[in-house]
């Protein structure tokens, strides 16, 4: 029952949902002590801190997610779709990101608040890129919808409903691979500081610059096929 997913929808949404666990778990271990990768928690905090008229959090707070979603729409720019599918752009989103967790480096070491801004960038960048996959959303930066669906076949599954086994797969696999980047980026973070971030970027960029190969002998072996080569 369910969707059919490709292998590289199952690789590439556990690759990232590790890199937003380690980017996430560092900016909240950091001087801010802010999460980076999804605003729920973000978009509380402003809101309290509207009500205490604490204007430097405001600025702070309100400056995350508004970075999040500029890298929501620079990802938005440059894919133009929302649907995933192999041949579009993905390699430069990736490697957008991984520029903007490596500038966000030396910012976060001079205890800069635009470090916390180009991480929350960089994973808004990630999180519109990889959004839905014939019916399956995937959310690789942030959690709840993940919890939600599984919650929903676990109700499924207790009144007796078939069940999308591979949409429920998918959620487990997102919400296992967070976890561990959450584990790994902590042991990291306690070794390197803000230097854990080069394996996220490092990650996202070898990715990117992978797929950008990949992309292009495609292009190429599609050309040479029209043409009758």
């Amino acid at each position: 029952m369910g969707i059919q997913l490709p292998r590289w929808v199952w690789l590439g949404a556990g690759l990232l949902a590790g890199v937003a666990g380690m980017v996430n778990v560092v900016g909240y271990l950091g001087f801010e002590h802010q999460a980076v990768t999804h605003l729920t928690g973000t978009t509380t905090l402003l809101g309290s801190a509207v009500a205490r008229g604490d204007m430097r959090a405001v600025m702070h707070l309100g400056g995350v997610a508004v970075a999040f979603m500029a890298g929501a729409a620079l990802s938005g720019m440059i894919i133009q779709d929302s649907t995933l599918r192999l041949g579009r752009r993905y390699g430069v989103t990736l490697a957008l990101e991984s520029v903007l967790l490596l500038a966000a480096i030396p910012l976060f070491k001079q205890q800069q608040i635009v470090g916390a801004l180009l991480a929350a960038m960089a994973c808004g960048v990630q999180n519109a890129m990889a959004t839905t996959y014939s019916g399956a959303v995937i959310r690789t930066s942030h959690l709840s919808g993940m919890f939600t669906d599984l919650g929903i076949g676990l109700g499924h599954a207790l009144r007796g409903m078939p069940l999308q086994k591979r949409r429920l797969l998918l959620c487990g696999l997102i919400i296992g691979s967070f976890l561990t980047g959450a584990v790994v980026g902590a042991r990291l973070f306690v070794a390197l500081g803000y230097d854990a971030l080069l394996v996220p970027a490092t990650l996202t960029g070898v990715t990117g610059l992978g797929y950008i190969t990949y992309r292009h002998l495609w292009a190429e072996r599609e050309r040479r096929y029209d043409a009758g080569d």
